[in-house]
């Protein structure tokens, strides 16, 4: 299982058997040496989005060299960790949002392994359902036997960044029927289907935006993320125990020959 964090969110203190793999991909090196361990007894590999000290901007990070370096590892799963803005007054800051669709506004980002500097072919996969239902459900379950506040299902709005959003996209967002806004969602959810991959997000709303009145400044959004941290790494346990303890071959290879088979023209290639 491969664990991707985010804004504040580089250790888990619990991971065991830890090694530091550098890894090179088709598409260059991923945004920190991923690191491969068990946690709750499980194999994971553990990949900070933004480089071990966030150095890396949303619309800069290499997400196709993230998400097959995860692949070239043997994860099959990726619980992604995100943080995000809230747009509806329902969805506190603090709460958890399990992400079920998005809506796509970023730009230049390479949104597929099939292009003239990846691999050869076309590449349609579709994206719905956007997130792997199966893990989905379970990150619900295990919220709930928590007690964790969430929201089971949430689309997200995924923007270019770093900068956030004017009053004026804050409120166009929450008139499309949008529940949060984040930087990072977006390509990773769609690199992972092309690559074969079930991808679930657990959204950390930090803020309400700027749609209500208030400011959002980054200092601000770190201090809710961090003091959700311990919360989510429990999340995160629970989540992967649970995945361990089930068989998965069937979904895999659905996973898989979903990929293969949204890929309409041209040459498969090598993906090894």
């Amino acid at each position: 299982m491969g664990i991707i964090g985010g804004s504040g969110f580089y250790r888990l203190d619990s991971l065991e058997d830890k090694i530091v793999r550098k890894v090179s991909t088709p598409f260059g090196v991923p945004s920190s040496h991923p690191v491969e361990g068990t946690l709750a007894g499980v194999p994971v590999v553990v990949l900070a989005r933004h480089g071990d000290h966030h150095s890396i901007p949303p619309g800069e990070v290499n997400y196709r060299a993230n998400i097959w370096a995860l692949k070239q590892l043997g994860v099959t799963h990726i619980l992604a960790a995100t943080a995000c803005g809230s747009l509806k007054e329902e969805i506190r800051p603090g709460m958890f949002v399990i992400l079920d669709s998005f809506i796509d506004r970023t730009s230049g980002r390479a949104q597929s392994f099939y292009t003239k500097d990846g691999f050869p072919g076309v590449c349609h996969i579709p994206m719905e359902p956007a997130f792997c239902t199966r893990t989905r459900q379970m990150v619900v379950e295990e919220c709930k036997a928590l007690g964790f506040e969430m929201r089971e299902t949430g689309t997200a709005v995924t923007i270019q960044g770093p900068r956030f959003s004017s009053r004026a996209e804050s409120n166009m967002f929450r008139m499309w029927g949008a529940d949060v806004v984040n930087m990072t969602t977006v390509p990773e959810v769609v690199l992972a289907k092309e690559a074969g991959l079930s991808y679930t997000s657990i959204a950390l709303p930090t803020d309400y935006d700027c749609w209500k009145d208030s400011v959002v400044d980054q200092q601000g959004v770190l201090a809710v993320f961090a003091s959700n941290i311990s919360r989510v790494k429990t999340l995160i346990k629970k989540v992967v125990s649970r995945v361990g303890r089930e068989e998965w071959g069937d979904l895999i290879k659905a996973n898989q020959s979903l990929a293969d088979n949204s890929i309409i023209i041209g040459s498969k290639g090598d993906r090894k």
